[in-house]
């Protein structure tokens, strides 16, 4: 079943090029990627606006990793290294907000895979629902889905934890929590923008990235 198509964008959001993304790794230190998945935003989308890639990875995907994501060796085993699509990749990102549920994870692999891009800002869902939404039990995407009510359209047969599903949870979570916050464009900031984009004087040391997350 195709999604439905977002609601228009909120005012807060207009004329702000975006793009939302997710990526799934293959579980080592510093991960690569094998999979990922991008929605360009500049107005109302669809889940049909996703993109995603898999990617052969040069070391093989780990167990752990393999039971989160399910995408094995053998799936990827004839499709393209990652400089095969990464120009393609950059072209969906470069000059575009980014938005990821836990987004220090892939502002920080897309940087180690994409050395030459830097985007204008970062945003992250799970930073803006622990603003909006404090005291929650947990703030998985899945158990945010869940808390804000958003049904389980699928992307492409996709399933939680892959790419495209993912991403297209994450958009349309992002969506709810601009509405509920009621903030404007510098709240939002201040509310979800990963430290390395906060002004200076508010930064502190950047966030570390796990190994071996997924």
């Amino acid at each position: 079943m195709t999604p439905a198509p977002t609601p228009p964008l909120p005012a807060v959001l207009q004329g702000r090029p975006l793009v939302v993304v997710d990526v799934e790794g293959n579980g080592g230190g510093p991960p690569l990627i094998v999979e990922i998945a991008v929605l360009p935003v500049d107005g109302p989308v669809t889940g049909e606006g996703v993109r995603s890639w898999l990617v052969r990875p040069a070391q093989p995907i780990s167990p752990h990793a393999r039971r989160v994501h399910g995408i094995s060796d053998a799936d990827v085993e004839d499709k393209p290294r990652w400089h095969v699509v990464a120009p393609e990749v950059e072209s969906a990102l470069t000059g575009r907000t980014l938005i990821a549920h836990n987004a220090t994870t892939e502002y920080r692999v897309l940087g180690a895979h994409l050395p030459g891009w830097r985007p204008p800002m970062v945003l992250d869902t799970l930073r803006l629902a622990r603003s909006t939404w404090p005291g929650l039990p947990g703030y998985s995407l899945n158990e945010l889905v869940a808390h804000a009510g958003l049904e389980a359209d699928t992307v492409a047969g996709q399933r939680p934890h892959r790419a495209g599903y993912d991403t297209w949870c994450a958009w349309r979570l992002f969506l709810v929590l601009v509405e509920d916050s009621g903030l404007d464009w510098d709240g939002l900031v201040r509310a979800a923008a990963l430290k390395d984009f906060l002004s200076p004087e508010k930064s502190e040391k950047p966030d570390a990235l796990g190994e071996g997350l997924w």
